[in-house]
């Protein structure tokens, strides 16, 4: 029996060691990859009336941070050229566009901020438990401080109560912040949820700028070449950068005195960045001649709009893309619409592809813009009960609408597409399914810098559909053609194309 029992073991421990040595796959995406669209976007655009409206671009032979837009772009490259935001210490590598799911942002329904970690415990502890309406009046209650520790349910008096013996009577000295911290990841991660996370304050941060619109710096992009150097590349106009008189081509050598190196561009870009009217000194090579430049940074407001006019079938179509549905997105967005219709635009195409999300609001907003008063735009899931939201504004519009999708247009981006396609009359959805993320999250700035965001409810289409994992479906399928990732220009950009032509043979 003992001989059997040994064998017994033998085998498990051959079979463990077989199953630890099998990779794992450790990505978190969504819904499995499609092949036929385009990645999320990695880069940032600049807005203006002559620049085409591609935005990504599948070339390997340089990287390019952006720290930040430029209103008035002077390049023309369709889906296009591919750069790195250097607002939030980010990098990101370009990569073939089919190789890459998005990183979605999400919908975020709103973001306070300024509560202390106790304070989103509680929050937290009754939205999750008890839906998001309490949750909301809670929120209120603790930021006008109104004493609402003895209204709380007595398992949250337990984590309190748990959290303070141990803070009092624990042999060793205990961090506060750090156990407050693990008490709130240990709730998110028990969430099960990769959309419900707890950030730290750099990627806090970058959260922050993506979803607000501004950041604090120099207002340039900068890039970094194929022979390893640094140039500036694009010193936005009226920006901090250009009135400091830093130029394109500007080859950048040293900040604060201390040079560069081989420092990564999410490296320098966090060397450039700072508070608002502090300095920063950028040493450059100008020809052969080495230059010393004082930069006072400044905030600076991303363009997440960008719009163009296409002649079609004699009919003016107006275009729109949408990089990010951020805090400032409506207003430019509104500024770009009604310089279309200044034109006379009869049809206009959004394109939202590779946008990964926003805020709630922001959405809603625009697509208020076209549909009539009383139309459905999305409905909200909360525990079973179903809220549908109306469009409550007077502005609507009557041309033929269609927005442009790839599998890389999540959250509300794909509000938007359903709210046209099941809205507007005559709307349409051009491209390929979308990502597919059917939730909505709440957001909390702590006063620490730290955020914690986590799901609060589900949004549906307008006819109550729910695209968790499915995406939206095009009313006109096209996938991207593969001569696009070859030389990504707007020629090749076949699902633009389509929109156009669908938009000019509309009556």
């Amino acid at each position: 029996m003992e001989e059997e029992n040994k064998k017994k073991r033998a085998v498990k421990k051959t079979v463990e060691k077989e199953e630890n040595s099998t990779p794992k796959n450790n990505k978190e995406q969504t819904p499995k990859k499609r092949s036929n669209g385009a990645k999320k976007k990695e880069s940032t655009k600049e807005t203006g009336k002559k620049e085409n409206p591609s935005k990504v671009n599948t070339s390997q032979e340089k990287k390019t941070t952006k720290v930040a837009k430029e209103e008035k772009p002077k390049k023309e490259t369709p889906l296009a050229e591919e750069k790195t935001q250097v607002k939030a210490n980010e990098e990101k590598k370009e990569k073939k566009i089919e190789k890459k799911e998005p990183e979605v942002i999400e919908v975020i329904v709103e973001k306070p901020s300024g509560f202390n970690v106790l304070e989103v415990v509680i929050i937290m502890f009754i939205t999750l438990c008890f839906g998001g309406l309490l949750g909301s009046a809670l929120t209120y209650a603790v930021a006008n401080k109104n004493e609402i520790i003895t209204s709380i349910p007595s398992e949250l008096k337990e984590f309190v109560n748990t959290y303070n013996n141990i803070k009092e009577e624990y042999y060793e000295e205990v961090d506060e912040k750090k156990l407050l911290d693990a008490g709130i990841k240990g709730m998110i991660g028990y969430l099960g949820d990769k959309y419900s996370v707890y950030m730290d304050q750099e990627t806090s941060e970058e959260f922050n700028e993506k979803v607000e619109g501004e950041y604090v710096g120099i207002g340039s992009e900068i890039r970094r070449m194929t022979d390893g150097t640094t140039i500036i590349s694009n010193p936005f106009e009226n920006g901090p950068a250009q009135k400091a008189g830093l130029q394109v081509g500007d080859v950048i050598l040293k900040i604060n005195g201390v040079e560069i190196g081989d420092k990564t561009l999410q490296q320098i870009s966090s060397e450039v960045k700072g508070k608002a009217g502090t300095s920063v000194l950028i040493t450059v090579k100008r020809g052969e001649e080495e230059l010393e430049v004082t930069v006072i940074r400044e905030n600076v407001e991303i363009s997440s709009v960008y719009h163009k006019t296409y002649l079609e079938n004699e009919k003016k179509i107006g275009y729109i893309r949408i990089d990010i549905f951020a805090a400032n997105t409506t207003k430019q967005f509104e500024q770009a619409l009604l310089e279309l219709e200044k034109e006379e635009i009869q049809a206009l195409a959004i394109d939202v592809r590779n946008n990964s999300g926003g805020y709630l609001s922001t959405v809603k907003d625009i697509a208020s813009l076209f549909l009539k008063k009383g139309d459905n735009i999305y409905q909200l899931d909360t525990k079973g009960n179903i809220e549908i939201i109306k469009d409550n504004t007077n502005a609507s519009r009557t041309y033929p609408v269609a927005v442009i999708i790839n599998q890389a247009s999540a959250s509300a981006s794909e509000i938007l597409a359903s709210a046209i396609k099941e809205s507007y009359v005559g709307g349409e959805v051009v491209g390929v399914h979308s990502y597919g993320k059917g939730t909505v999250q709440k957001a909390y700035d702590l006063s620490s810098g730290v955020t914690v965001k986590y799901t609060i409810q589900k949004w549906l289409t307008p006819n109550g559909n729910w695209i968790h994992e499915t995406g939206v479906t095009p009313t006109k399928e096209v996938t991207l053609d593969s001569i696009y990732y070859e030389n990504p220009v707007e020629e090749n950009d076949n699902q633009l194309k389509e929109a156009i032509k669908l938009l000019g043979e509309k009556e």
